[in-house]
């Protein structure tokens, strides 16, 4: 269980510190409001991803006796994790272009993260296939992945707010920026364990 709490960690956490419209979303809220508009704005990931989840596990699970197939997305898994973890590493920052946009509520934030293509990817080429090898290990061990990673991804994304409304140059600085570098080696390991989890299924090892 403690891999996939560890697993959890890392995806969380890259994905909350990661550039993208919900983050985006995050910083405006809290520029132009306060730190508890960015704070609800956060949040959206736990109401929006419910029904990918659902959806993904119940697609995998019909395709669990398709092992070819699910090696197949356990190596596209692993190329999106890849090009995660390598943006990660070239990132210089967030630049911010705050003009012209219009004060958002968590519904806003839920719109931005359902019509976001990222979930999507994450949970069936990722997240779904993590669950579903962790349930061979009994009912705690995917709601140790799931837990983890919802507790950083929001967690982060609620801390980036925090430090937002205190300083925006925080987004420029070096903290950021070798936080995001370090996790982007950790995700291009984990992609090395997805192609390698994929070529097993495929019968190539």
């Amino acid at each position: 269980m403690v891999n996939f709490l560890t697993i959890g960690f890392i995806l969380g956490l890259s994905a909350g510190f990661a550039p993208g419209p919900l983050l985006t979303l995050v910083i405006s809220e809290t520029l132009q409001h306060d730190i508890k508009a960015g704070v609800k704005v956060a949040l959206a990931p736990i109401i929006t991803d419910l029904p990918i989840i659902i959806f993904t596990l119940f697609i995998l699970v019909k395709l669990s006796e398709f092992h070819k197939v699910l090696g197949i997305i356990s190596c596209m898994g692993g190329f999106f994790v890849l090009y995660l973890g390598c943006q990660s590493i070239v990132t210089k920052g967030v630049e911010l272009n705050l003009q012209g946009i219009r004060p958002k509520s968590l519904t806003k934030g839920i719109i931005v993260n359902t019509l976001n293509p990222h979930p999507y990817l994450f949970w069936f080429s990722v997240g779904g296939p993590t669950v579903t090898k962790a349930m061979n290990q009994g009912m705690f061990a995917p709601l140790a992945f799931i837990g983890s990673f919802y507790v950083f991804l929001v967690g982060s994304k609620i801390l980036i707010a925090l430090f937002v409304g205190k300083s925006r140059s925080f987004l420029i600085g070096n903290g950021y920026i070798y936080t995001m570098r370090l996790l982007g080696f950790a995700l291009c390991a984990l992609a090395i364990i997805l192609f390698r989890d994929g070529f097993k299924l495929l019968g190539f090892i």
